[in-house]
């Protein structure tokens, strides 16, 4: 089925944008799914959610996957699993400072505290080099996002993670698709959360889902996003009200159906863009793909570099009024989101995360993009500089 013969929906204003941040394809066969869903009564989880599931699990190589209700729920879910591995409520849970405020929301709804770390500038991704000096008695996991779609650098964080027995918990939520020498980014871990948010490769609208190797993890997730619940009506341990609909889980499998071609042409737009990104290196740094890898094209991230004659704002302002849509290269979670003010952190405290906050943007290079599109986000760059005089 081709990509263009599916209704699809931007979420920005057409009107507004000629090159519209994201978008969403709803299939024929997601469109039957949802009829039938509504013809039987039966919306609540069901046989499409375990579908889906199913779908999922064996498109990233895996033995398990379990669909819930959101991104940021897959992500406290998975976190919470470790409470039946020996972690206690206070314990840590180590993530990058630099990522959609869900992560470290998302520890503290699992009844953890988030330890940041700071990032590499160059991929955006936690630095391991950090990690060791952010490890207390208290550390149980380490949650490395894959920020961008840019894998982490799994390697030394599965290194530090065993020689302090900690788990592993990959915050995928944009990486769809995304590989790490060979391996499919979600398969590395002990466990991976992605997002099936309207943004994502494979999306249900709303939704997200956790997937492991591991089959007793696999319970306990089904447990907690049933508030508990084993068996009919025991509660083990304290959960969660996180199911995904059928409807939504229709849309999902949809979406799965055409999800190489979906990951085509992302990935030709995001090469495409790197490549044309590089007659502006003396002004930006934008993300590149590394030899050991595979980027999970979700956007293009763009950060004015420092001693340029002009603003993170100017260039943004020049280009969403040329019709470029996009949105800011997320925050320093815990120096500039003001409700982790509780944690006594201030800014300069991660200074990484917050240059790349400060002076960074992203944007659109979905499936509804084509060439020409991207051809005319190059002349805008190339009028905003020279208008500038850069």
């Amino acid at each position: 089925m081709d990509i263009k013969e599916n209704k699809s929906a931007t979420f920005s204003n057409k009107a507004k944008f000629k090159v519209p941040f994201g978008t969403v394809s709803i299939t024929d066969d997601a469109r039957e799914l949802i009829d039938q869903a509504i013809r039987t009564k039966w919306v609540t989880r069901g046989k499409y959610v375990q579908e889906f599931e199913e779908r999922f699990a064996e498109l990233f190589g895996v033995k398990e996957a379990v669909a819930m209700s959101s991104g940021t729920d897959a992500d406290a879910l998975a976190c919470a699993v470790v409470y039946d591995f020996g972690a206690k409520r206070g314990d840590e849970i180590i993530v990058p400072a630099l990522s959609f405020v869900a992560t470290g929301n998302a520890v503290l709804q699992a009844g953890f505290h988030p330890v940041f770390v700071d990032v590499h500038r160059e991929t955006l991704n936690i630095d391991p080099k950090k990690i060791e000096e952010a490890i207390t008695p208290r550390s149980r996991a380490i949650m490395p996002v894959h920020l961008m779609g840019k894998p982490a650098a799994m390697d030394e964080v599965l290194q530090i993670a065993k020689a302090h027995k900690l788990y592993v918990i990959e915050d995928a939520a944009e990486a769809h698709g995304a590989e790490y020498k060979g391996k499919k980014i979600g398969s590395i871990g002990d466990m991976a959360a992605f997002s099936l948010y309207a943004a994502h490769i494979v999306t249900t609208i709303e939704g997200g889902i956790v997937i492991t190797n591991n089959p007793q993890m696999a319970d306990v997730l089904r447990s907690l996003r049933n508030h508990g619940i084993e068996g009919k009506f025991q509660f083990k341990r304290i959960g969660f009200s996180a199911k995904m609909n059928e409807i939504e889980a229709a849309v999902g499998i949809g979406n799965i159906k055409i999800f190489d071609q979906i990951l085509q042409k992302r990935r030709r737009n995001l090469l495409y863009l790197i490549e044309k990104f590089k007659q502006f290196e003396d002004h930006f740094i934008t993300i590149k793909e590394e030899p050991r890898e595979k980027i999970g094209p979700h956007a293009f991230s763009i950060i004015v570099k420092e001693g340029v004659k002009f603003t993170k704002d100017e260039f943004v302002a020049f280009i969403e009024e040329a019709g470029v849509d996009s949105r800011n290269l997320f925050y320093s979670i815990p120096t500039q989101c003001a409700n982790y003010a509780f944690l006594g952190k201030k800014l300069g405290d991660f200074p990484e995360a917050e240059y790349c906050s400060d002076n960074g943007t992203h944007i659109g290079i979905h499936q509804d993009i084509e060439l020409e599109d991207l051809d005319y986000v190059e002349q805008v760059v190339k009028d905003f500089l020279r208008s500038r005089k850069a």
